[in-house]
């Protein structure tokens, strides 16, 4: 994989900020989408838009053609058995409220136990402390060791045989740690509890197969990997999903409606309500196919390398404090960071001066920010498309902090 010709793919990467040039360090928070992305969806929208199944003319049927087409190469993607397992929805956030309300009102009852982790986002958190509330269900939290990563014996601590489900992330979107999600499903499931994944930060970056991981429920956003903002994925097993009441009720998911009832279709539009983003659609099936051209082992391969050299930089700047792993044995490309004496958002305005695109802030994980005991972090978040020398310049960045506030040459 050459990287400079891939640079070429995404306009937006050579734009300058000021009279910088780009260096986007957050693409956590969203990646940019290349031309063949950008091209797929324009062209949909100049040849091909209708309604979806709802009509015989040519353009609703080639809108069909396309939506579903999507949907079926998503299975693939992530090693579902069916395309009627892969539910296409807003984003993450609302898969995961999906599967609370039409999951988790239906099925968890009072004193049942609902577990998550202590790092999760708060999209993973506010659906279940809704459902814990709602149902008189206790959420209990698991803890991580020192360095951010998860210990199977406290999993089996907190997972027990009142355990009806179990809500983690992949990958953390603060820390970037790996979690063993395979193991964790493997004993939730000798409980009995189902188990939901948060692949938001995962599946865009390595290879996800839910059967290998025997995932129950697993989320993710197309706009974390290359892909439009407006369109995720909710995948289910089919056996779960049928038992399942629809989330939202409306067009294009019923069978029959009469007066009085109604009854519902098949999966999985049971639970597609109204009209679909197929352009999003689209966009999300470009993206697949521009990371399996590239391979995804080539892509973790790659942000391993930049992720790993940014550590050993960072460790070099003096008043710099990491959050998590240090190694990339069980990390992502994300590092969470602070600057001694200097709050995080000062430290993303200045770098943003050299024209560096970090985060700062609580991360949407202000639960995790509690136990680390800090109110916020800076985050540097990798993609395939980062450079070592887009690191040397966001450490430069990093370097001068202090310097502009006033803390002399560090």
């Amino acid at each position: 994989m050459h990287i400079y010709n891939i640079k070429k793919d995404f306009p937006i990467l050579d734009r300058k900020i000021g009279e910088k040039s780009l260096i986007y360090l957050d693409n956590a928070a969203t990646t940019q989408k290349p031309l063949q992305v950008l091209n797929a969806m324009e062209d949909y929208n100049k040849k091909f838009n209708g309604n979806p199944h709802r009509g015989a003319h040519y353009l609703s049927v080639m809108a069909t053609e396309v939506y579903e087409g999507a949907r079926d190469k998503v299975r693939n993607f992530i090693g579902a058995k069916k395309s009627k397992e892969i539910i296409f929805t807003k984003n993450a956030t609302e898969a995961l409220n999906l599967i609370a309300f039409s999951y988790g009102m239906n099925f968890i009852d009072k004193e049942d136990e609902i577990v998550v982790l202590i790092s999760e986002h708060h999209s993973n958190i506010l659906p279940w402390q809704m459902i814990a509330s709602a149902k008189g269900a206790v959420l209990k939290y698991i803890y991580l060791k020192e360095d951010g990563t998860l210990s199977l014996d406290e999993v089996k601590s907190k997972i027990t045989n009142r355990t009806k489900l179990v809500s983690l992330a992949q990958m953390s979107n603060v820390l970037g740690v790996i979690n063993p999600v395979k193991e964790v499903a493997q004993y939730a499931h000798s409980k009995g509890a189902v188990v939901v994944v948060d692949g938001a930060q995962s599946v865009p970056h390595m290879k996800v197969d839910v059967t290998d991981l025997d995932a129950d429920f697993l989320v993710f956003s197309a706009h974390k990997m290359l892909g439009p903002m407006g369109i995720g994925v909710l995948y289910g097993k089919e056996e779960i999903l049928d038992k399942m009441p629809p989330f939202l009720r409306g067009g294009d998911m019923i069978e029959y409606v009469t007066e009085q009832s109604s009854t519902f279709a098949e999966l999985p539009f049971k639970f597609e309500a109204g009209t679909q983003n197929v352009e999003g659609a689209v966009g999300l099936s470009a993206a697949i196919d521009y990371i399996n051209n590239i391979g995804m082992e080539e892509i973790t391969k790659t942000e391993k390398e930049i992720t790993a050299y940014a550590l050993s930089r960072l460790a070099e700047v003096p008043y710099v404090t990491i959050y998590g792993p240090t190694s990339t044995e069980q990390k992502g490309g994300i590092i969470s960071f602070n600057i001694e004496g200097v709050h995080p958002h000062d430290v993303s305005s200045i770098v943003d001066a050299y024209g560096v695109a970090i985060r700062a802030g609580h991360h949407c994980a202000q639960p995790l920010m509690k136990y680390l005991n800090i109110p916020a972090s800076c985050r540097a978040s990798f993609y395939f498309y980062n450079t070592k020398e887009e690191i040397d310049k966001f450490i430069e960045s990093i370097e001068g902090v202090r310097k502009w506030l006033g803390y002399g040459t560090a």
